[in-house]
Parts: structure tokens; C-alpha cells; sequence
């Protein structure tokens, strides 16, 4: 039996009201410091900017690479002061949130710096909503428009091609206590400012620019085929898309390539900024789930699970579908044909990446942890992402089966 037919109503008269909201809302994208060598403008911006002192945040592997000194080393030039915060974990915790505040009061920081992939920005983001919204704790700032405050100046320096958090709304986060998942989605999340330096992705190893590459063209596909796009944002889908298509592989190969660096993190921003208008779908609910369960790395998630739930939505999707295979080159006699061609597309280029199509090993989803995986994912999904098809337990379970 599937979805009953007066909950479906009930999903897409809700996202229709929330596209109908989008449009009175706030919004803006951030100032950009592009090209390369643009990190090393940073410094000299933030004391024009009249800034004093500045949190960098980060992870431990940035750390190890030296960017972060050398970030401080620039703002000491200009008689800045910078501190580092990095403790920064893979899928960032309520904790990591609480702690970094506590270590923005504490050292007198006026603004952030976020240097890292989508980890790193996701936990500025909320440690920058904490700050703006100090008597709300991060579990209450779950969902939609749940800020609705003034951060103080965020930075976004992403160093892969992949998450487009440095042009979102949102921010997921970890509750390792209930193996949860979620993002908070609120405008005035969408950083200030973002520099997008390529040299910085320059030799990112293979595997990640695999699972952050894919996992860009997941935000380009689902903002695509869902239910809520504007014009522009439909303009910034194909062209991710596109871009991904072409340069993906190059980046793939070799990892030196500026061309294809550049590309893909323009193709990276371009999908952040479609999806953060709207929304994403199914793929990303489930994956998020598999990241809070068992940690699995989210733009690995997304890869394994995209030709899964595309060829899943059937025909409700094929229109849209064959669109995106018209940008990328791919012909058939008919919609139909076009969009089980860019699915088979898809999964080719997993192939050629070394990417499963099901989740390896050390990973394994557990019969017992169903139920409530299944949960977080349909609470995440229903009402609020629009859909090619409305959803419930049974073609949830169905994805999770898919990939076990």
C-alpha cells in the first residue's frame, strides 16, 4: 500500500506555501574573494573590514597542512590577531558547537573564519547561530527558520569541491547521543563572505574529490527535479551539472589539473546555490541518516544512493531528467530514454571513481536500526523537500535494502 493520498495533499500544499514564504525572506549570497591566491587577500580584507580579531576554525587535517598558519601568519602582517579553534570532528556535534563558543567568548573574537570542507563550515555556521541566538540551544534550532538573527561576520573558505556550504542556508549537524543526523536551514546561515582560492583543492587525493564532486552533482540533481525552483536556480542546477559532467573526471585523474579544480568548485557553489533555494530530496534524507547512524561520510552516501533514488522516482521524474541529460549530451528517443540514460551515466562515472554501489564495508546497516532510521529520514524529507513523488516507510526501507 503506499502513501495515502490525503497525506501527499497535505506535503505538497506545505511546500507550495514554503515557496510561496521563500520569496519574502532575506535573502542574499555571499561576497566573494575568487581566483587564485585569493586566500592571501583574506588578512588584508578583514582590517579593511575594521575587524579586530578573528576565530579561525578548522580540523585537525587542515592543521597538519600548514594553511592555518600560514592564514595567521598573514593576519599578524596587518596587525591582526587570529586564534585557532580545531577541534572540529567529520560530522560536527552539538559539543563541537558548545565548545567553539565557549572559545569564541573567551578569546574576544569579533568574527569567524571557516577553513575546511563542509564539516568545518557546517560547525562555524552553528556556532555562529549559537552566538546570535544565545538562549536557544542547537536542537531547538533544528528545521526551518529557526534563527532568524544576525550572525557575527562568517567567512566561508571551503578547501573541496563538493558540499557548497560557503553559498547555503544550512547547516547539518550530529547528535551522536540519539544517532541523528539534521540540518538546520535558516538565511541567515548563508555566509557573509567566501573566498574560493582552487589552489586550495589542488592535490586533494582521489577518493575525496570522487565523493565531494558527487556529492555536488546530488544538490544539482535533486534542486533540479524538485518541486520548488525558480528560474535562476534552475539556470545554476543545469550548469553544476554541466560542469560536473565535463570536469569531474579531469579532477578525478589528476589532481594537479587548476582547470578542472577551478571548474569544479565553481560547479560546487553554483549547486549550493540551487539547493539552498530549493531544497534537495530523498537522497539526501537517507544519506543523513547513514551519516548519523554509522558515520559514513555523507558525499559518499549521496554517490551510492543517487542512481538508486532517481531510477526509484520512475517516470514522476523522467521529464526533468532527460533535461539534464540534454545538458549533458546524453540522447534517446524520448524522456524516458534520455533520463535512464543519465542515470546509467551516473552510475559509469562511480564506476570509473571507485565508487560502490553499495555501502562497503566497514559500514553495514542493521535490521534493528531500521526503524528508527527510516523515521529520522521520512521527518527530515516529508513535508518540507519537494519531491518528484511523495514518499513514505515502504520506498524509504526500499533504498536502505538497495545498498545493504
Amino acid at each position: 500500500m503506499g502513501v495515502n493520498i490525503f497525506y501527499k495533499g497535505f506535503c505538497r500544499v506545505f511546500q507550495k506555501a514554503m515557496w510561496c514564504a521563500m520569496w519574502l525572506l532575506p535573502w542574499r549570497t555571499p561576497e566573494m574573494i575568487s581566483g587564485e591566491g585569493s586566500l592571501e587577500k583574506l588578512p588584508a580584507f578583514c582590517k579593511k573590514m575594521g575587524w579586530h580579531k578573528v576565530m579561525l576554525v578548522t580540523d585537525k587535517t587542515i592543521l597538519s597542512l600548514g594553511l592555518v598558519d600560514h592564514l595567521v601568519e598573514g593576519m599578524k602582517a596587518v596587525d591582526m590577531d587570529g586564534e585557532i579553534f580545531s577541534d572540529v570532528v567529520p560530522n560536527p556535534t552539538i559539543q563541537n558547537i558548545e565548545d567553539g563558543v565557549k572559545f569564541y567568548y573567551e578569546n574576544k573574537c569579533d568574527h569567524i573564519v571557516a577553513l575546511g570542507g563542509g564539516s568545518v563550515i557546517d560547525c562555524a555556521k552553528g556556532i555562529g547561530a549559537r552566538i546570535a541566538r544565545p538562549k536557544k540551544s542547537v536542537e531547538k534550532m533544528k528545521g526551518v527558520l529557526k534563527i532568524l538573527k544576525k550572525l557575527p561576520p562568517l567567512i566561508a573558505v571551503p578547501t573541496t569541491s563538493g558540499t557548497g556550504s560557503e553559498a547555503t542556508l544550512a547547516a547539518v549537524i550530529s547528535n551522536p547521543d540519539k544517532h541523528e543526523k539534521y540540518p538546520i536551514n535558516d538565511p541567515s546561515l548563508i555566509p557573509h563572505y567566501a573566498v574560493m582560492d582552487p589552489l586550495l583543492t589542488i592535490g586533494l587525493p582521489k577518493g575525496l574529490t570522487a565523493t565531494t564532486g558527487m556529492d555536488a552533482l546530488t544538490h544539482a540533481v535533486e534542486a533540479y527535479i524538485g518541486g520548488e525552483n525558480t528560474r535562476q536556480t534552475k539556470r545554476q542546477a543545469v550548469e553544476a551539472t554541466r560542469l560536473i559532467f565535463k570536469y569531474l573526471k579531469r579532477a578525478y585523474d589528476d589532481g594537479h589539473d587548476k582547470e578542472a579544480r577551478n571548474e569544479m568548485q565553481h560547479a560546487s557553489y553554483l549547486a549550493g546555490c540551487a539547493f539552498t533555494r530549493a531544497y534537495v530530496g530523498y537522497v539526501h534524507a537517507v544519506a543523513h541518516t547513514l551519516g548519523g547512524q554509522y558515520g559514513v561520510p555523507h558525499g559518499l552516501a549521496n554517490a551510492i544512493l543517487l542512481p538508486h533514488v532517481l531510477e526509484a522516482y520512475g517516470k514522476k521524474a523522467h521529464k526533468k531528467l532527460a533535461k539534464l541529460a540534454d545538458a549533458v549530451g546524453i540522447t534517446g528517443k524520448d524522456n524516458a530514454e534520455k533520463a535512464n540514460g543519465f542515470i546509467k551515466a551516473i552510475r559509469d562515472m562511480n564506476a570509473y571513481m571507485e565508487i560502490p554501489e553499495k555501502l562497503p564495508a566497514p559500514w553495514k546497516i542493521e535490521e534493528e536500526d531500521l526503524p528508527t532510521m527510516i523515521e529520522h529520514a521520512l521527518k527530515e524529507a516529508n513535508p518540507l523537500y519537494p519531491c518528484p513523488d511523495v514518499w513514505g516507510e515502504k520506498e524509504i526501507k526500499a533504498m536502505y535494502d538497495k545498498i545493504r
